[in-house]
């Protein structure tokens, strides 16, 4: 299942309910267990790419690999995750899935009660990001679009402010997987952050969509890390294994993200092909440990 289908289900339903489709069919690779990370590198799994195993018997495998965060949850898995020690680094929950958000004024009054409702539940459970989504252009100018984002959104920014939590927009990219998004480049992003002027606002920098849409990726770290509040990952072409099967390099992105200071988290969001997907997410993890630390010497 595409991730567009999963968000905008999971409004109604619970993450844990919804299936992605893997393809091929790599050999199984043979997993250590009850590892302990070692480095800067704070690792996340995005939950939708894993979503065919059961939310219990991921969290057991996030304990394995020494994982200690989940992406895009909601306060429905978080009592699950509390119990297996993982953390909800980028939370879920509010918003009316992509194609939908903060660009559209006829929404603002539906988003703005949503994200108020929400706030507090992700700093009660004792969270920080909230993910939000600009939404389609259907046929609108990226400048009105833009305005549009910023009325709305600073409507529950002091909320927000109040509970410590971070509104986070994702950069997504519009050429291949989210026709028509309209927060498909990083400058349009960061004029965004710099019209609302908060620490409670950041750009989701999603390393996968903006390869295929601007590229730059080391680049535009360095220059606006300053806006960028979390990190995906994700192999391009195909946001698949982030090995030598594309074209990334991620241990040099990995350390670009580490030498602008950043001590959040990094997910991974690419689809494993892997007949066992969890030794495909091992690899991606060993991938950045390993080669990162060589680029260090």
């Amino acid at each position: 299942m595409k991730r567009r289908k999963f968000i905008g289900a999971s409004a109604a339903a619970s993450v844990g309910l919804l299936a992605t489709t893997t393809t091929g069919a790599m050999p199984t690779a043979k997993r250590n267990t009850k590892k302990e990370l070692k480095g800067n590198i704070q690792h996340s799994a995005c939950r939708w790419c894993y979503s065919k195993i059961p939310m219990e018997e991921f969290l057991k495998n996030l304990n394995d690999l020494g994982i200690k965060a989940m992406d895009l949850t909601g306060p429905e898995d978080w009592p699950l995750m509390k119990k297996y020690n993982i953390h909800a680094s980028m939370c879920w929950g509010a918003g009316l899935g992509i194609e939908k958000g903060w660009n559209n004024p006829e929404l603002h009054e539906e988003l703005i009660a949503d994200y108020l409702r929400v706030i507090p539940l992700v700093a009660e459970a004792g969270y920080k990001n909230l993910i939000c989504f600009s939404g389609n252009r259907n046929g609108m100018n990226d400048l009105v679009g833009l305005e549009n984002c910023v009325t709305g959104i600073q409507q529950i920014l002091p909320t927000a402010k109040e509970h410590g939590v971070v509104i986070q927009m994702e950069l997504l990219n519009s050429k291949v997987d989210h026709k028509d998004y309209m927060c498909d480049h990083t400058l349009w992003g960061v004029e965004l952050c710099r019209r609302l002027g908060s620490d409670n606002f950041k750009l989701l920098y999603d390393i996968y969509h903006m390869q295929i849409m601007e590229g730059d990726v080391i680049r535009n770290i360095r220059e606006y890390h300053p806006y960028f509040g979390h990190y995906h990952t994700g192999g391009n072409p195909g946001r698949h294994e982030i090995n030598e099967t594309q074209e990334l390099y991620y241990p040099a992105i990995m350390k670009a993200i580490l030498e602008t200071g950043y001590e959040g988290y990094v997910a991974q969001e690419f689809i494993p092909t892997w007949e066992d997907p969890i030794a495909a997410l091992e690899e991606g993890i060993t991938i950045v440990m390993s080669n990162f630390y060589k680029l260090l010497r």
